[in-house]
Parts: C-alpha cells; sequence; structure tokens
C-alpha cells in the first residue's frame, strides 16, 4: 500500500506518522497444471502455517523485492507461481515493461474459461527496503491460501476466478498505467471480458486487543466504529454500498473475528489506496479487503514491518472470510 499524496496526510492521517518510499504492452504466456498434488483433498479452513511459511519465504528475500531489485522481485514471483502450478489450475505469466525494466503479474485461473470472472489480487512488491511483512506478504500469503482453498471446488464453479500477484503496486508507479494491476485491468477491458466483481487483498495480518489501538481520519469516523484494532474491513467508494455489504455479510458468518465495512468518496483518498483502483476506472466493481494500514499498524513502510508483528489465526479468519465469500458470489 503507498504512501497517501501529501495534501492528503495533513487532512486524514495525523496523527499517524508515514515514511517516505523511493520514489509497454502485456505479454501473456500459459501453463496447466495437473499435478498429483493437485488431486489431494483440499482443506476447507485457512491453514496458519502455511501462512507462516509464504510470508517468511516473501521476507526473507534480500535485497527487499522493491521494483529495482528485481532478482528478488523475480524470486517472489517464481515462489507464487511454483505455490500456483501445485494446484489442479491453469497458471499464466502476464509480462510487461516499466522505465526499460520487466515486471509480472502471476495469474491463477479456476472454473469455466469463457465464463464471467471474480478477480482475486495482491500486490507482491514492497515499499523501498523494508520486509514488508503486513505490506504486503500477508495479503499474498492470503491469496496463495485462498488458491489452495478453492482448487478443489473448480469443477463448481459457475464464473471464471483469477487470482493475480502484481508487480509495482507501491511507489514510483502507484497510480500510473505500470501499476501491475493497471496492466491487468485494461488487458479485461481491452479483450471486453465481463468481470463480476474484484475483491484485493491489501495488509491483512496486524491485530491488537489494546483498546485505542485503532486510529481514524476524523472524528466522525471514530464515533461510528471499534477503536480496538480487532477488525478487518471491507472498503468500497461511495456507490458501491450494495457491493460492500454483500461481500461483508458472506466473509461474516464465515469468519472467527468482526468484519467491518466503509464506503469512502474517491477524492478522499483512503478508499483506493491499493489494486482495486484499477478496476474501477472500466467500471467494474472492485473493493479492499484490508486491517487499515497505517491507521492501526506503527510499522508501516518500516523496517519494523516483520513476520513476528503478524496474527496468523486472525489472518486465517480474513482468508476464511474471504472464501466463503467468494464463493457466495458464484450463487448471486
Amino acid at each position: 500500500m503507498p504512501l497517501l499524496p501529501r495534501f492528503f496526510q495533513w487532512l486524514l492521517l495525523t496523527p499517524v506518522v508515514l515514511v517516505a518510499c523511493e520514489s509497454g504492452g502485456a505479454q501473456q504466456r500459459t501453463t496447466s497444471t495437473n499435478s498429483p498434488s493437485a488431486m489431494q483433498t483440499a482443506p476447507t479452513r485457512a491453514d496458519t502455517s502455511r501462512l507462516y511459511s509464504d510470508v517468511e519465504f516473501l521476507t526473507s528475500l534480500q535485497p527487499a523485492r522493491n521494483y529495482r531489485n528485481l532478482t528478488s522481485l523475480n524470486q517472489a514471483a517464481d515462489y507464487i507461481k511454483a505455490e500456483f502450478e501445485k494446484l489442479n489450475g491453469r497458471v499464466e505469466e502476464q509480462l510487461f515493461k516499466a522505465d526499460g525494466r520487466q515486471y509480472r503479474n502471476i495469474i491463477f485461473s479456476l472454473g469455466p474459461p469463457d465464463a464471467p470472472r471474480i478477480i482475486v489480487g495482491a500486490h507482491y512488491d514492497v515499499c523501498g527496503d523494508t520486509p514488508g511483512a503486513d505490506d504486503n506478504a500477508s495479503a499474498v500469503a492470503g491469496l496463495l491460501e485462498t488458491a489452495r482453498l478453492l482448487h478443489q471446488s473448480a469443477g463448481q464453479l459457475r464464473n471464471r476466478l483469477d487470482l493475480v500477484a502484481y508487480a509495482n503496486e507501491e511507489p514510483p508507479y502507484f497510480a500510473t498505467r505500470h501499476m501491475g494491476s493497471a496492466v491487468h485491468a485494461k488487458s479485461l477491458h481491452d479483450a471486453q471480458v465481463a468481470v463480476r466483481a474484484m475483491l484485493c487483498y491489501e495488509m491483512i495480518g496486524y491485530f491488537r486487543d489494546e483498546p485505542g489501538s485503532q486510529q481514524f481520519p476524523n472524528a466522525q469516523l471514530a464515533a461510528l466504529y471499534p477503536n480496538t484494532g480487532n477488525f478487518i474491513i471491507v472498503v468500497g467508494r461511495t456507490g458501491q454500498e450494495a457491493f460492500t455489504q454483500r461481500v461483508q455479510k458472506l466473509m461474516q458468518p464465515a469468519a472467527d473475528l468482526d468484519v467491518q465495512r466503509i464506503n469512502l468518496p474517491m477524492e478522499m483518498g483512503l478508499a483506493g489506496l491499493s489494486d482495486h483502483r484499477s478496476y474501477w476506472e472500466y467500471g467494474y466493481d472492485a473493493l479492499m479487503i484490508n486491517d487499515t494500514a497505517f491507521l492501526r499498524n506503527p510499522n508501516y513502510h518500516l523496517a519494523s514491518d516483520t513476520i513476528e508483528t503478524l496474527d496468523f489465526g486472525r489472518m486465517a479468519e480474513v482468508v476464511n472470510g474471504t472464501y466463503a465469500a467468494i464463493l457466495g458470489l458464484q450463487q448471486q
């Protein structure tokens, strides 16, 4: 998740302190997987040990997996691709260039190939030289675990599911055509693909039980939401209220944690601080599933954003809820 532009910082984020980070056409390669491991019985609940292993690998990469360090960034992409290839589905690489460097989106697809799609995404790059445990290894782990939960249901799916790991969400490419999600969203639009929904995992691993551990951009929101940072929130823009409510209501029964929702005007800035924003440009319903980032996590964009700070039990519950929402959206 990137920093807010400076003109939003004074309005929305005081007293949160933020740390600055460094400020072509797409090509796709496809493989199919049908390995013996893909035929094993899939779990019905997220596994904390697998989530931990995924975060551990991503946060151990040195140098940090930012847009400049292509070796580490490609190691992250290779890991994600290898985990997808253990499952029963279709794996694609969407290649694109930014400032002369090649980047990769990794896509895992399930369900009828030509059916309307549901997109689930998370970015795998980090800001600067941070380990990026919450931002955004937690979300990548969630994406991989969601794929593991879904792959055995492929034959029962009414929609095509594309689970996408993106490069280049962080600055300097945030809110530009070089975001991996911008490349992906444009490719769907250009191909006239019907998209039913897009769910973006962004920072899903930091929770606190102390009263007052949740901050807010203004007093009005503080009066409406819990002041303890132990919930997950579904974030959409104004005008998407029915969509965010539907996803929240599908998540809550399956998640053993509080699931909140909010719709904010785009001009407020907080509504579009991740990859879901790329899909809004083309009129697709898209939202973010988030632990509120810098409004809760003091390690945001710092070297202290480490694996030891994450709550893997609650992270698993976020995945359980999202998995249920994806299955529920199939029926609606």
